[in-house]
């Protein structure tokens, strides 16, 4: 058992129900996406690594634009966007759930 082996000195890979809650707020997402997490030693917070292949081409400054746009419109409050040299621990207590890190990109 992976997660019983030292947690607080190794990256442990997981699975993750993210990717099946996704589909249930977000219905046109539903089925289109997997996922796995690395359990890592923090006090709180995780990391996403999304991978997705768009029917559109979009620059990674596009995809940065729409991002923020939702951020500030009808996902305020849930969705976040920094710019910032964030780490971890600068999200605790956060309240939103999730935050794109533009700089991660």
């Amino acid at each position: 058992w992976r997660g019983g082996r030292a947690a607080s000195f190794n990256i442990i890979p997981s699975s993750t129900g993210a990717a099946k809650a996704v589909g249930k707020v977000l219905p046109a997402l539903n089925g289109k996406l997997t996922g796995m997490s690395f359990r890592v030693p923090t006090v709180d917070v995780s990391v996403v690594d999304l991978t997705v292949r768009l029917e559109k081409k979009a620059s990674y400054e596009d995809i940065k634009a729409a991002i923020k746009e939702e951020s500030e419109g009808k996902l305020k409050g849930i969705l976040g966007y920094t710019e910032d040299d964030v780490v971890s621990s600068d999200f605790v207590g956060d309240s939103r759930s999730s935050i794109f890190d533009a700089q991660a990109g």
